[in-house]
């Protein structure tokens, strides 16, 4: 099925690629981002959903020294989040903190709690903690895998243990995954493979073979699925139980796949985002024999339906880098393109009639 938009549009002043779901304010849906200019001052922009879901609202507005490049909210603290960002020339990451009365001061500033520091090669991404309060991090450039210990009170990070499988050999990661099911598993995404990491020993142990790798997402609803975004395939969906070969191929995107997003709600329902300037929403069952087929929320009266292209929502006009869940609504997502432009949509109309 093929449609606009019919989302609430929030414009950045600049380029951006990244935003994340604010996970930890409970109260509300709220998003945050940050922009991507190579000259200007960048702006971190924490934005909120409206109590009627009319309008995206500007909560804060924060100057960031540089370019960003991967922006993580903090999953238990609404105040605190990670970027990746560049000088043009070398990177760096650090953890921030968003002053307690924002909204009362003329120029908020943004506390840097810790600083990520220890990397050579470029950095790519800060993974939080995947469920629950817990001061561990990761984070991921081209070489190495850091896992941190964060201590707010301190305003300090600590490196617990680096990848030891590192030293002389490039991997080129690009990004990865938290196991939402196995905190000790990390998903790293590899050019042509995904390769997975036991934190305990900071060694590979298993990786899959597949099309170039853009960005790759666990289902957290269901152990062993994982989901890749790939240049010319649009996503594959793996079992890693089996993982020679995806157990479902979804082209979807005329161009590269950049992002891809599983629901935290519903099973099966998953976000693609590409360089075609679209976000598909698919559902794809990834029910085994050994499971219940009544866990999905799609089902005819005769047989489960296997995967379908929901809708393509194709009003943009530049690449879609960004996708996020909303945790407190999960009928709604963000979406961010590369002009700055961030659109909110409900998936409600193509959820099942209950």
């Amino acid at each position: 099925m093929q449609g606009g938009s019919t989302g609430i549009g929030y414009g950045l002043k600049y380029q951006a690629r990244c935003i994340s779901d604010v996970k930890a304010d409970t109260d509300h849906t709220s998003f945050i981002t940050g922009t991507l200019s190579l000259r200007e001052e960048n702006e971190v922009h924490l934005l909120r959903l409206s109590a009627g879901g009319t309008e995206l609202i500007c909560e804060g507005l924060f100057s960031h020294p540089e370019e960003i490049w991967n922006l993580s909210s903090c999953p238990f603290d609404q105040r605190v989040f990670s970027t990746v960002f560049s000088s043009g020339e070398s990177f760096g990451a650090a953890v921030w903190q968003i002053p307690e009365l924002y909204g009362q001061l003329n120029s908020p500033q943004l506390e840097r709690i810790a600083s990520l520091d220890g990397h050579v090669g470029k950095l790519n991404c800060v993974l939080w903690w995947p469920s629950g309060r817990n001061d561990k991090l990761i984070s991921i450039d081209q070489e190495n895998i850091f896992l941190w210990s964060l201590d707010c009170s301190r305003q300090a990070a600590q490196v617990e243990v680096q990848s030891k499988e590192s030293a002389g050999m490039l991997h080129y990661l690009s990004g990865g995954a938290w196991d939402p099911h196995d905190v000790n598993a990390v998903a790293a995404t590899c050019e042509s493979s995904v390769q997975f990491w036991d934190l305990r020993a900071m060694k590979k142990t298993n990786s899959i073979e597949c099309g170039h790798v853009r960005n790759v997402d666990y289902d957290t609803r269901k152990k062993h699925i994982l989901v890749t975004a790939e240049d010319e395939s649009g996503i594959h969906i793996w079992d890693l139980r089996m993982p020679k070969v995806p157990v479902k191929e979804l082209r979807g995107h005329s161009h590269w796949t950049w992002a891809v997003a599983c629901n935290p709600e519903y099973d099966g329902l998953i976000l693609s985002g590409g360089s075609d300037s679209t976000v598909n929403l698919w559902f794809a069952s990834t029910t085994t024999s050994d499971e219940l087929t009544s866990e999905s929320v799609f089902k005819s009266p005769t047989r489960e339906l296997d995967s379908m292209l929901l809708n393509s929502f194709s009003d943009y006009d530049d690449s879609v880098y960004g996708l996020a869940w909303s945790s407190q609504e999960p009928w709604i997502f963000a979406s961010l393109s590369y002009d700055g432009r961030v659109v909110v949509e409900s998936i409600k109309p193509y959820l099942p009639k209950k």
